[in-house]
Order: structure tokens, then C-alpha cells, then sequence
């Protein structure tokens, strides 16, 4: 074999790609829940939870505990509620916003209040009865990010507060983002339901005087004020009260839905039920019986 020849060495060892790094898990979105009611709370823990990137790490019955439990954990969010015993959600608000970013989540709907939180520093304002479950998800992930959330009535509202009230004070007034659309929307709406010889205050109060209408019309009829309802006559379980009040507060079956966390489905079954023990074939005919409205009827007896 001549001296140049090619002989084969040893086999090399197959070449093995290093073994990549573990990807890193995607932190969980923390929040605490302050409200003082046990059912939203319950409700709020459940549907925040259940979503792979968010993690209810507390909740809180008032103001005072929602500054320790904040403190404590230390949350990317916390959902507050307004009215709430002892220190309630407006005063604990400035003392939690230098910890974390806050969303007002709420039943509380007057300009002043919606105002006032957002000065005091809250990253968005949602009403209860007015956002899908989806809404409140997606609403919870933004203010972490900074982006500000705001229900129909919590823009009007502040809305109609900038008109009546002084102006802001700017440089005391961090906006954040998200509020010129909400309050661009929230004029539209203005706009496309109020004449512009009507006063806008009178406007404000519609929705509270349609509700007021029935009550209105029976007095005039009668001639003189309308009685307390007997509600107990009509044997309603405490959920179905529930749902019966927000029905007759002028809320559709998905505003239901999401106030009470529960489905469409669900609130059409209390519904069907409200309705036999009202001896009602519609909503209107349910509500005049609940506020006691309805003129007696001596075929039924409830």
C-alpha cells in the first residue's frame, strides 16, 4: 500500500445538537379583588382564575384590608369595589395606586365618583351589568399594561361631570391611556340621544326617570301614592329576587349574565320561573307586579 494511501481512522461519535434551555414560564397575571360582597368576590375568583394567564392571588371586604393584602402581595392589578364598610374603595384608592395599577369595578355610577377616582389615579371604571365576562378579562390584562377601561355610564357620567363641574386640574390629573375614546364614544352617544336645546342634566337622569314612569302613571291614575309591593306573596328564592330586581332595574339577560357571573341559559330559566310565580307572560307585565304597579286582577291570586 503506497506510503499516501487513505486509511479510514476510528468512527467519530454521532454530532448531538446541545440540549436547548427550558423556556422560561410566562408569569401569571396577579390580582386582588376587593368588594364587600362575598358573591362578586366568589364570582370574580372564579372567572379571573379560570383563565390560564391570570391569578386571583387575595381578596378583601374593604378598603383597609385591600391596602394590606396589596402590600402584601405586591398584584400587577387590583379590581376595587366603591362602596364598601369602614374605609371605603374612594378613600383607600391613592394609598393603593402607588402599589399597583387599580381598576374601579362597581355599582357606583355618579359623575362625581367616576371623576374623583380617576383623579385620585384609578387606570379605568367598570359598572357592573355593563361588560361580558370577555370584556372584564381583556380590561384586567390592560390596565397592568395602562390602558384604561371604561363601561358606557362611567364615560357618560365622567362626561357630563367635565361639563358641569370646574375643569380638571391637569397637571394633578394623570389621563391614561384609553380615555379620549372612551369619552370620543361617550359624546357620540350624547349626541345621538339628547336634542341640543336639552339640557344635559335632564338627560343624565333619563334613564332613572324611565324607571320611575310606571310608579308615576299609577299615582296619577289612582290619585294618590303608590303603596310598598307586598314582594313576599310571590314566594321568590333569594337568586331569583336577585335577578327579579335587575330586571326591573331595565338590565337585558346578558347584563344579568354578567352581573351575577352566571350564562344566558341560567338567567332565562330564573326568568321562566319569576314569570309563573308573578303570573306574568312578559317583562313588562313582571316589573309592574314586582313595584306593585300592576292594577288587581281578582282572577289571581298570587
Amino acid at each position: 500500500m503506497p506510503d499516501d494511501a487513505f486509511e479510514p481512522g476510528p468512527p467519530h461519535p454521532a454530532t448531538v445538537p446541545p440540549a436547548l434551555p427550558p423556556a422560561p414560564a410566562t408569569a401569571r397575571l396577579r390580582v386582588v379583588v376587593a368588594d364587600d360582597n362575598p358573591v362578586v368576590r366568589a364570582g370574580l375568583g372564579v372567572l379571573l382564575s379560570g383563565r390560564a394567564d391570570i391569578q386571583v392571588v387575595a381578596e378583601a371586604a374593604d378598603g383597609r384590608e385591600a391596602y394590606e393584602k396589596t402590600l402584601h402581595h405586591r398584584p400587577d392589578v387590583v379590581l376595587l369595589d366603591v362602596r364598601m364598610p369602614g374605609v371605603d374603595g374612594i378613600s383607600a384608592l391613592p394609598h393603593l395606586v402607588g402599589i399597583a395599577p387599580v381598576l374601579m369595578l362597581t355599582y357606583s355610577r355618579e359623575s362625581e365618583i367616576v371623576h374623583e377616582a380617576l383623579r385620585l389615579g384609578a387606570g379605568g371604571y367598570l359598572v357592573h351589568g355593563e361588560f361580558t365576562a370577555d370584556q372584564l378579562v381583556q380590561a384586567v390584562r390592560d390596565t397592568r399594561n395602562g390602558r384604561a377601561h371604561f363601561t358606557a355610564t362611567a364615560a357618560d357620567a365622567l362626561l357630563a361631570h367635565m361639563r358641569h363641574g370646574t375643569a380638571p386640574d391637569r397637571a394633578a390629573l394623570p389621563l391614561p391611556d384609553g380615555l379620549g375614546a372612551a369619552l370620543t364614544a361617550a359624546h357620540a352617544r350624547t349626541s345621538a340621544r339628547t336634542p341640543v336645546h336639552e339640557p344635559s342634566r335632564q338627560r343624565e337622569h333619563s334613564e332613572s326617570l324611565s324607571q320611575l314612569q310606571p310608579l308615576v302613571g299609577q299615582s296619577s291614575v289612582s290619585g294618590g301614592s303608590v303603596s310598598p309591593p307586598n314582594r313576599q306573596q310571590y314566594g321568590l328564592s333569594s337568586r331569583e329576587v336577585e335577578v327579579m330586581e335587575l330586571i326591573a332595574s331595565g338590565m337585558s339577560n346578558q347584563q344579568i349574565a354578567a352581573t351575577c357571573f352566571i350564562s344566558e341559559k341560567t338567567v332565562k330559566n330564573h326568568i321562566n320561573r319569576i314569570f309563573t310565580k308573578l303570573h306574568s307572560t312578559s317583562r313588562s307585565e313582571a316589573i309592574a307586579r314586582w313595584l306593585g304597579t300592576a292594577p288587581p286582577d281578582p282572577g289571581r291570586h298570587p
